[in-house]
């Protein structure tokens, strides 16, 4: 019982945030969508990033296997769901990124820090870093139909990532007020997200729901395998592991949903995806915390 009242502190301030979106919405209240994800992306994510690897005390090691397992834990769930989509007749450009890329961003970093604190959160940051390269460059390049690999360069997540690991490198650090900036500007981050994906949850026009609930079971169950795997592979240890594979088992995220409705793949289609994953993460999700603490 003690276990299930644990796991309940942790994921249920996840999931409050995103109903309040989802609410929000509802009601008829206006959310600009597009400048909320623009801050975050642009300016308190890549702050949240850099100032958790900047002040992080996890040994660079560590972060550099856990960065290895991710890489290969990612490489797993594309070769896995190529092969699910050319199994099940599905369009390429409509499934195969979506069933590949999860929401690290808006869920996985907050269940990190939630559940494992600072040292959690550090260790997500690796994985949403790799899972984001990957997305940016192979996930446009498959829903576009191809795409310049230079566009990831242009990211300034990636460029707070790449930072943050030299100055975590090298024991580097900015003056005090510079990183109580970063830090006041990062702390919004993680609620923003998650009344973001409330908001956006609310926004998605969804058709097939029963077939994307079976594709969503199918990929919680396939991504899972997978992130445990990989960590078993590297031998990480508990906290790395754990959030190796609840940031791979994450729902669909809805910069899919974006992707393919700028590329002209279906964006219906994976819309239900949104929808039936993240519904389903709220009794799946709990269920991997309960048994990776």
């Amino acid at each position: 019982m003690h276990l299930v009242f644990t796991v309940l502190e942790i994921v249920s301030p996840v999931f409050f945030l995103a109903v309040i979106g989802f609410v929000w919405v509802k009601t008829g209240h206006d959310y600009r969508l597009e400048f909320v994800t623009r801050l975050a992306m642009t300016l308190s994510i890549p702050a949240l990033i850099f100032t958790a690897l900047v002040e992080t005390e996890i040994d660079p090691a560590a972060l550099t296997t856990l960065c290895f397992a991710s890489i290969v834990a990612y490489a797993g769930v594309t070769v896995a769901a190529w092969i699910a989509v050319k199994v099940m007749h599905l369009d390429f450009r409509t499934y195969l990124a979506p069933i590949t890329f999860g929401n690290t961003g808006n869920l996985g970093l907050p269940l990190a820090l939630f559940a494992f604190g600072d040292e959690g959160l550090s260790y997500a940051i690796i994985v949403f870093a790799v899972m984001a390269l990957w997305s940016f460059t192979f996930g446009v390049y498959v829903t576009a139909g191809g795409g310049s690999p230079l566009k990831v360069i242009k990211e300034p997540l990636v460029g707070a990532t790449l930072l943050g690991g030299i100055f975590l490198w090298q024991g580097w650090t900015l003056p005090r007020f510079a990183m109580n900036t970063l830090d006041l500007l990062g702390q919004i981050a993680i609620p923003t997200m998650l009344i973001t994906l409330g908001v956006a949850v609310a926004r998605l026009q969804a058709k097939g729901i029963g077939r994307a609930v079976a594709i969503s079971l199918g990929k919680v169950i396939l991504c899972t395998a997978i992130a445990a795997t990989a960590g078993a592979a590297f031998n990480l240890a508990p906290v790395p592991f754990a959030v190796l594979v609840v940031q791979v088992a994450t729902p669909v995220a809805v910069t899919s949903y974006m992707l393919a409705e700028k590329y002209g793949a279906d964006s219906g289609a994976v819309a239900s995806l949104v929808v039936a994953s993240t519904l389903l993460s709220v009794a799946y999700l709990p269920l991997i915390l309960g048994f990776l603490i």
